[in-house]
C-alpha cells in the first residue's frame, strides 16, 4: 500500500499547472466528485452527452481513487476511462496497490480491462516514504524523519 501524505495529489496538480501553463486544458477532480457527476448525469439521461463534455480537456486528473469502494459507480468509471482511452492523458492518484482495485471496483474482469488500459503507454510514479504532514510534525518536535522517494516504472 502507498501510503497518504507522500505527495501525490502535489505532483499531479503540479503536473496539471505545468501543462495549463502549456497550453493545455487541464481538469482536477476527485474520483468521488466525478462518480457523483456521472451518476446524476445517468440518471438525468445525459450521460453520453456529459460524457462527451470531458472531449475537451487534453489532460484530466482523478485524485483519490480508492479510499472508498465505488460499487455501482465503478461501472460509470470505467466508461469514463474507457472513453479517453488513447484520446487524451490522465493520471489517477492513488493509495491502493493494483492487485487491490478490484476491492474498490467490486468486478475482477472489470478491473483487469481496466487496468489493460491505464496502464498501456503510460508511466507509473511509485510514492514511498512517510507522510509529508507526519514529517512535518515530527520537524517540528527537532526529529529528523525520513525522505521520500520517487520512482519511475516504465
Amino acid at each position: 500500500m502507498v501510503r497518504p501524505g507522500t505527495g501525490k495529489s502535489h505532483i499531479a496538480t503540479a503536473i496539471g499547472m505545468g501543462a495549463m501553463l502549456a497550453g493545455y486544458r487541464v481538469r482536477f477532480v476527485s474520483v468521488m466528485q466525478l462518480i457523483q457527476e456521472l451518476q446524476l448525469a445517468e440518471m438525468e439521461y445525459r450521460l453520453p452527452r456529459f460524457l462527451k463534455s470531458w472531449n475537451k480537456y487534453e489532460l484530466v486528473i482523478l485524485d483519490e481513487l480508492g479510499y472508498v469502494p465505488l460499487g455501482e459507480g465503478g461501472k460509470l468509471l470505467f466508461q469514463f476511462i474507457s472513453g479517453r482511452y488513447e484520446q487524451g492523458s490522465l493520471i489517477i492518484t492513488s493509495n491502493l496497490e493494483f492487485s487491490r482495485w478490484v476491492d474498490v471496483f467490486g468486478d475482477p474482469a472489470l478491473t483487469t480491462a481496466l487496468l489493460e488500459r491505464l496502464t498501456h503507454h503510460s508511466h507509473i510514479l511509485l510514492f514511498d516514504g512517510d507522510s509529508y504532514r507526519f514529517r512535518q510534525t515530527l520537524g517540528g518536535r527537532g526529529k529528523e524523519a525520513p525522505h521520500e522517494h520517487v520512482k519511475n516504472e516504465d
